[in-house]
């Protein structure tokens, strides 16, 4: 699958990684066979010490396996995988608010302005996009950077899930538990807002499973 050369950039090997991340998605780079770097270097229009920061950083994300002397190869989708990581993020996301307190005010307006964008958007990609800032935005008054840091890696290990569902069945996430999550902010209740983002972590979670059950 050819694409246009990818521009050289300072995030270069975040672009690099979006584009191998999308092919594996798609299935142009099937899972279990090996990654043949020279033919996706010339491909992407890079040379090969850029695409292997990028291959990389996929292989810390869970998308991507490295075995030496063999090479890169992508992971399958798995119901066992989904069904470890995806709880986890129904215990980090709220225990991060809980910790960093009620978003302020300013905060509120820029949830709220993503929030529409989200509504709004038309593609997998932009839908995955918006929502991974929607949330955050939520937490991004906490201090604990490595709770953070840690959700930031859990999202992207079930971008791929999220991915391919949406492609395949049109799915698109609800945004009703962000209205429920807001509305619990103005009230300043703490306590319902966190509920209310553990309940939208599980949101969805029953789809994807049925999904991947049928493909076996």
């Amino acid at each position: 699958m050819q694409s246009p050369s990818i521009t050289r950039r300072p995030n270069l090997s975040a672009q690099l990684a979006g584009a191998i991340r999308e092919r594996v998605v798609l299935g142009a780079i099937p899972a279990g066979v090996r990654i043949n770097e020279v033919h996706l270097a010339r491909a992407l229009g890079v040379s090969r010490t850029p695409l292997r920061e990028a291959l990389m950083s996929l292989v810390a994300e869970g998308s991507i396996d490295v075995e030496p002397r063999r090479g890169f190869f992508a992971r399958a989708l798995t119901l066992e995988e989904f069904q470890q990581l995806h709880p986890v993020r129904a215990i980090l996301d709220p225990a991060a608010l809980a910790l960093a307190g009620l978003p302020s005010r300013a905060q509120v307006t820029r949830l709220r302005a993503i929030h529409r964008q989200l509504k709004a958007a038309m593609t997998p990609e932009r839908v995955v996009a918006l929502d991974d800032a929607w949330h955050l935005e939520l937490l991004a008054h906490g201090t604990n950077d490595v709770l953070l840091g840690l959700i930031r890696q859990f999202m992207e290990r079930t971008h791929r899930y999220e991915l391919v569902l949406m492609r395949e069945r049109g799915s698109a996430r609800a945004s009703r538990e962000h209205a429920e999550i807001m509305a619990a902010i103005e009230r300043k209740d703490l306590a319902r807002a966190c509920d209310a983002l553990r309940r939208n972590m599980q949101s969805g979670t029953e789809d994807i499973l049925a999904w991947l059950e049928k493909r076996g």
